[in-house]
């Protein structure tokens, strides 16, 4: 029987003193870069978290800094077993206006699992009619990102309708196996992916809850917003730990 922990706490999602906070990235000048949108609002009922969004934020020389609008970090880290596995089951709900029709990355919602030693990115983005499961490994500020023989930095998306309901609850669950190298996802109790000899070793994830588009960087700049806004709903995560 593994350890389970409840990840939510939303009411406190304002207080430093609850599990959440504001996600973001400090840069080289000093400054600190926060996902935070300024026109978000921010509603907790029901031990669920629901944020409606317009998109205003923007990078336009850094994709990570550009992708994410509004996001919030888990304070703590949940510690991966040496040899063991560790899932996360959540449910989120995304619903949007005024994006292009079809393209899952013109505003979708997330749960991202970040490992801030290792640049590792399990993820589930939702979209009104579609989903993707991500897997890879990013160039995140400040972070050293060990070498392997594969392609140091990657990101491999696969979108997928499968087993999904559209602007409904869906029930989302990632597992990493830490000495099996492996990945397993999970939507509505059906396995849609399974990931092998994952080239590194994953030490711990920051849960991140997420508002998001992921739009190239041209020449120009960004060009990720244009008018569109992202409504996201976000269950407590149930972590369950088997050493």
């Amino acid at each position: 029987m593994g350890k389970e922990i409840t990840l939510g706490d939303f009411d406190t999602i304002l207080s430093e003193g609850g599990p959440w906070q504001i996600g973001g990235f400090p840069l080289p000048d000093g400054s600190f870069w926060t996902y935070r949108e300024p026109e978000a609002v921010v509603i907790v009922r029901n031990g669920m978290l629901y944020v409606r969004a317009p998109l205003s934020r923007k990078h336009d020389q850094i994709q990570i800094l550009d992708n994410a609008k509004h996001m919030y970090y888990s304070k703590e880290p949940i510690e991966v077993p040496e040899n063991g596995e560790v899932s996360f089951e959540f449910q989120i709900r995304a619903r949007t206006q005024d994006t292009v029709p079809g393209d899952l990355y013109d505003g979708y919602v997330s749960v991202n699992l970040l490992d801030f030693t290792t640049g590792a990115a399990l993820d589930f983005f939702a979209s009104n009619d579609q989903y993707s499961s991500v897997y890879g490994v990013l160039p995140f500020p400040n972070v050293e990102v060990p070498e392997t023989s594969q392609t140091k930095y990657f990101c491999i998306f696969k979108e997928d309708t499968a087993h999904f309901e559209e602007q409904a609850f869906n029930t989302y669950r990632i597992t990493y196996n830490r000495g099996n190298d492996e990945v397993i996802y999970s939507v509505n109790g059906k396995e849609v992916r399974r990931e092998e000899n994952v080239p590194l070793k994953f030490n711990q994830f920051t849960v991140a809850l997420g508002i998001m588009t992921e739009k190239d960087l041209t020449p120009e700049g960004s060009v990720s917003v244009h008018g569109q806004t992202v409504t996201g709903e976000w269950s407590p995560i149930k972590v369950t730990v088997e050493e």
